[in-house]
């Protein structure tokens, strides 16, 4: 299987610390955000990974060199500046062509949940990892599942309906690479291509009945946003193994 991460942003709401590298490159508990990801990664049945940078592609670069424990390379979106990540997919979609699995490059997450999505029968062309939660705000990539299958995501449902959040992971399976391609194409021929997510056309999808979900709670996983989620991200990470060091895995 291959894994797909999204970080060609800078992440802005982190400045001054993303000033002069991307936000997959903040240093989270000794370890930059990215070698975080790496490092479970590899602890899971994967054959390669692929970075897409965008905003300082070198630090990404000098990052996935230090990192040995399993095939890594990036791939550039010289666009990362004009588009949001529907866009950074557009770019990779040759990447797109057999299963895979679209990681967020700022989300953060305990082994344990990329194994279980991974051991997912292939029952539906795209399945979508969800957790649920108390309560939800207008930053939250929130869902709305029925009998284990995604009916709508996106940040503007009722939350009367809201059933859960998506933690910015999923895999494609069968014809799911296929389907994805094919929507991504539509929706960057429309004039608000470049402003869209990538989970746009996720959501057109559930729609037509495509996507199931795994619910991963009560999994350990965050993500970085702002100065507050860096701190939050610190406390979680630590609390998987210890402190680590800048080594890829322990």
């Amino acid at each position: 299987m291959k894994i797909i991460i999204l970080s060609a942003g800078q992440g802005r709401r982190l400045l001054p610390l993303t000033a002069g590298r991307p936000k997959c490159g903040v240093d989270i508990a000794g370890r930059s955000l990215l070698e975080w990801q790496l490092g479970e990664i590899a602890r899971c049945d994967v054959d390669e990974v692929v970075v897409i940078s965008g905003f300082h592609a070198d630090v990404v670069d000098e990052l996935v060199e230090g990192f040995t424990a399993l095939p890594v390379r990036t791939l550039h979106n010289p666009f990362y500046d004009a588009s949001d990540n529907l866009g950074t997919c557009w770019v990779a979609r040759h990447e797109m062509q057999e299963p895979f699995i679209i990681l967020n490059g700022d989300t953060l997450f305990e082994a344990a949940i990329l194994q279980k999505l991974l051991a997912t029968p292939v029952d539906a062309p795209i399945t979508l990892v969800t957790n649920c939660k108390d309560s939800y705000d207008e930053d939250d990539m929130k869902v709305v599942v029925k009998d284990d299958w995604l009916q709508r995501v996106g940040k503007r449902l009722e939350l009367d309906v809201v059933t859960g959040e998506s933690i910015g992971m999923m895999a494609f399976r069968g014809q799911g690479p296929r389907l994805f391609g094919d929507e991504i194409e539509a929706l960057m021929r429309t004039d608000q291509g470049l402003k869209l997510w990538y989970l746009s056309a996720i959501d057109d999808l559930a729609q037509a009945g495509y996507v199931n979900v795994c619910n991963i709670h009560p999994l350990s996983w965050c993500e970085v946003d702002d100065r507050a989620d860096l701190d939050n991200a610190a406390t979680v990470v630590t609390s998987w193994r210890g402190p680590a060091s800048l080594v890829a895995v322990d």
